[in-house]
């Protein structure tokens, strides 16, 4: 890069000289100055044609490279949670505590992103990894793995199309509230755009549940300058002991901006078997019976000055059959997050949050846990 503009300098170094000189000479020479110029001028066009965006070229093929470092040290009050505030854990007789410190990095990631001009458009494609494989090691985990043809076609892995992203609640803590979907899945989608700041979408999707057939989503968004909204729906189906029942799904979002640095958002997602796909993990099925579900967050945040965000989400998840993922059962789940975030430069940000956790069982008892957490992140 350096070279290219040392290159580019000299040239128009010399184009000045040169200009220079033949201010001294008769007009018969302009042509050669013309000329001159005009070759300048080609190779700017050609550096600015070849470099593109990105941090490498390899042929026609721009390469950018993105991710971030990012520490997190927690401490739980009342029961163990994990590397993650994972409000299921609350009130499980082997998490208990008088308190315990914990420290993670593994929400480090690494991504690729690379673009390329072809006959046919624009194709896209990109890889992201983290550290958050199973078993709580810092073990690679593959997040992204999709290719995009043009402004249309996404085939890969990608979030799923049902989720409300753009909506998402925003936390310290790796999960976020709960109410909220949550899914990464190899996907056909084929997105379009209708004008006026609205968008629709279809995808066929792996299935995030056991099933052998595949899931359907269809969405539609409309983004302005200070309101946003999305609504999409989901079908396929579940099958658990050999029993196999409907899955659907339908989900409402919106942000608003009410002034200057402020945020107001809400999702709301309703379904029957759908468990599996929220933050808390409840059951789709349980006793034959397709499980029914509701999930509700809700978001205030407002930036102070240049450097600090403060915000504070609600999460809520309700089921209609007991679910289990320990000794207890639950058919309600609420989480609470308060949190503040100092940039002190474009690239690096420290985090802090209290995290409020309810569990409710199927006899209507409530256990609660409390847990603070900060974070150092610098993204590159």
């Amino acid at each position: 890069m350096q070279q290219n503009r040392r290159h580019t300098a000299g040239l128009a170094l010399a184009a000045l000289l040169g200009s220079t000189g033949l201010a001294w000479a008769d007009s018969s020479t302009q042509d050669e100055l013309d000329a001159l110029r005009a070759r300048v001028d080609a190779l700017e066009a050609q550096k600015a044609a070849n470099s593109g965006p990105g941090d490498f070229r390899i042929g026609g093929t721009t390469l950018d490279f993105y991710g971030y470092i990012k520490s997190d040290f927690f401490y739980d009050f009342d029961f163990v949670q994990g590397d993650t505030a994972f409000v299921n854990a609350i009130g499980e007789p082997g998490n208990a505590t008088d308190g315990q410190f914990g420290a993670t990095v593994r929400q480090s990631r690494f991504g690729l992103r690379t673009s390329t001009q072809t006959d046919i458009g624009e194709l896209k494609a990109q890889l992201e990894l983290d550290l958050f494989a199973s078993g709580g090691r810092a073990d690679l985990r593959l997040r992204h793995a999709n290719i995009q043809i043009g402004d249309n076609w996404t085939i890969g892995q990608t979030w799923t199309n049902f989720m409300p992203l753009s909506h998402y609640p925003t936390s310290v803590e790796f999960n976020g509230p709960v109410g909220i979907t949550f899914a990464r899945v190899p996907q056909i989608r084929y997105t379009g755009n209708a004008g006026n700041g609205l968008q629709y979408s279809f995808s066929l999707e792996e299935s995030n549940t056991t099933s052998s057939d595949p899931v359907i989503t269809g969405a539609v968004s409309y983004t302005g300058d200070r309101f946003s909204a999305r609504a999409a729906v989901l079908g396929g189906n579940v099958t658990v002991g050999g029993v196999e029942v409907d899955q659907t799904g339908f989900t409402a979002s919106g942000g608003l901006t009410p002034w200057q640095g402020g945020l107001i958002q809400a999702t709301f997602t309703t379904g029957e078997a759908l468990g599996p796909l929220f933050i808390g993990g409840g059951s789709a099925i349980v006793g034959g019976q397709a499980n029914d579900v509701d999930g509700y967050t809700l978001e205030f945040r407002q930036d102070v000055g240049s450097d600090w965000n403060f915000g504070i989400g609600y999460g809520r998840e309700e089921y209609d059959l007991p679910s289990s993922t320990g000794t207890l059962n639950f058919t309600e789940l609420e989480t609470l997050h308060v949190n503040a975030f100092y940039s002190p430069t474009d690239n690096l940000t420290f985090g802090a949050e209290y995290i409020f956790g309810e569990r409710t069982s199927s006899t209507g008892a409530t256990v609660n846990g409390d847990r603070v957490q900060f974070s150092a992140q610098l993204n590159f």
